[in-house]
């Protein structure tokens, strides 16, 4: 996702909050069942350019790897970075997404992922 318009639609969407990253999500009612889309976002509250840019680089890197599995199809994504997200170890960014990503997955799709609930179960 490119567009301002496409951002701050998804503002009025659910959220998944954690410590490397938040993640808005929203269905597009216009395309139900083509790709998920992501969209990338990081305020200069994060540092300079170089953190920011580490930290959109990491996001979108994790965001490769899991949102073809864990990302519902039809809905648009966006992943705004927080302070700890360039310098979270990397194991942890990537549970980060993928919680928050289960947890904004579409009623019925999270049961596909039974042990992601953090029960152990």
């Amino acid at each position: 996702m490119k567009t301002r318009r496409d951002f701050l639609r998804l503002r009025q969407g659910r959220k998944a909050a954690r410590p490397g990253v938040v993640v808005q999500a929203m269905a597009r009612e216009h395309d139900p069942d083509g790709p998920a889309r992501a969209g990338f976002t990081a305020t200069k509250k994060i540092g300079g350019s170089v953190e920011r840019n580490r930290a959109r680089r990491r996001l979108r890197e994790a965001v490769r790897l899991l949102l073809p599995e864990y990302g519902a199809s039809g809905t648009d994504y966006v992943f705004i970075a927080r302070a700890q997200t360039a310098s979270r170890p990397w194991t942890g960014l990537l549970d980060d997404v993928k919680s928050a990503l289960i947890t904004l997955a579409p009623p019925g799709r999270a049961e596909n992922h039974p042990s992601s609930d953090g029960s152990g179960t």
